[in-house]
């Protein structure tokens, strides 16, 4: 007889659905609810009837209405599986001071380059994950955007289905506006205002995914403004238009001005030209976002300041360059 590990979640669950969740497919509700089971789990219980709404057998694709009551049934996940998830909690106490804003229905981090948005291709977990350990009682938190691993800045994440749907919708409008800083090399034109070239995901045989201008790719729009001139260097505002996979990354390598410490689209020697400042990470960060509240619908600016890194880097180019202009 071989010994089992012990197992969680052996209760069955009864989940009365609110208007939050109205509208959403089943199998996306359970995936919400039933942190860190796979979803090939997921779709077994459903395909087995093991959960029903109002009592009856449902498909995947069945949309919830208010008032349905869902039957969870117990799902087995051992604690190994569990402490694979379970972020640590220096890593969890860096999130909490990283939270710029939070009301009922949405919270804003800015998030500190290093550490992805959700766990995955080998990570044990991400921010979101981090955010749920931090509000065990939360019913929904679902991130609204993504950015970079390596990038940090504002993250806005959604406490109610209903802010996520709101706030992609924005984004889908192209009425939700970011704005990204980035230390690039050389001396970016005042002329180069926007950058249209469409991106082409691939994925190489090591499983790393690089992105490049390609005609066949998906049409991309980066706007661009000069903030400081450094010579060897320039600190550029860039705001994307579109939202493809390292658009800002490829957009300025694509014009010849890469960002600093892009280990995938940069330029070693000019990585080198800044040893001075201790820059020791991609300088691409998420300053600020612009979007209308999903709840009051007044318009709200979040800003997220520069690390000590990035700042300290910037310190050491102005004191370099005295006559630096914009």
């Amino acid at each position: 007889m071989t010994s089992q590990e012990p197992q969680t979640q052996l209760k069955v669950q009864l989940i009365t659905i609110t208007i939050d969740n109205e509208g959403q497919r089943i199998d996306n509700f359970l995936i919400t609810q039933l942190k860190g089971v796979p979803k090939s789990m997921i779709y077994r219980i459903l395909r087995k009837g093991e959960v029903r709404v109002n009592k009856k057998r449902i498909k995947p694709e069945y949309k919830l209405n208010i008032d349905d009551e869902v039957r969870v049934p117990p799902i087995r996940v051992t604690e190994k599986a569990e402490q694979h998830l379970s972020p640590k909690l220096e890593k969890i106490a860096v999130l909490e001071k990283m939270i710029v804003y939070e009301d009922d229905v949405i919270l804003a981090i800015n998030k500190p380059s290093g550490i992805a948005v959700h766990g995955g291709s080998g990570l044990s977990f991400g921010v979101i994950e981090g955010l749920r350990a931090l509000r065990p009682d939360a019913r929904f938190l679902e991130l609204v955007h993504r950015i970079d691993r390596e990038t940090s800045g504002i993250l806005l994440v959604a406490k109610k289905r209903s802010a996520l749907v709101a706030l992609h919708e924005q984004l889908r409008l192209k009425t939700m506006t970011k704005n990204y800083l980035a230390l690039v090399k050389g001396d970016w034109p005042s002329s180069c205002k926007v950058v249209q070239a469409p991106l082409l995901k691939n994925m190489l045989k090591s499983g790393e995914r690089i992105v490049r201008v390609n005609q066949e790719g998906k049409p991309s729009e980066t706007r661009f403004k000069v903030e400081e001139r450094f010579g060897f260097a320039t600190l550029v505002k860039a705001s994307p238009v579109t939202g493809r996979t390292h658009q800002i990354r490829v957009h300025t390598q694509y014009t010849g001005h890469p960002i600093a410490f892009d280990d995938r689209y940069g330029d070693k020697n000019f990585d080198d030209e800044l040893a001075n400042t201790k820059l020791n990470r991609l300088f691409l960060h998420a300053a600020n976002v612009q979007f209308i509240h999903p709840k009051t619908e007044q318009i709200m600016q979040l800003q997220a300041p520069l690390d000590k890194t990035l700042q300290q880097c910037l310190t050491v180019l102005r004191q370099n360059n005295p006559k630096r202009y914009i």
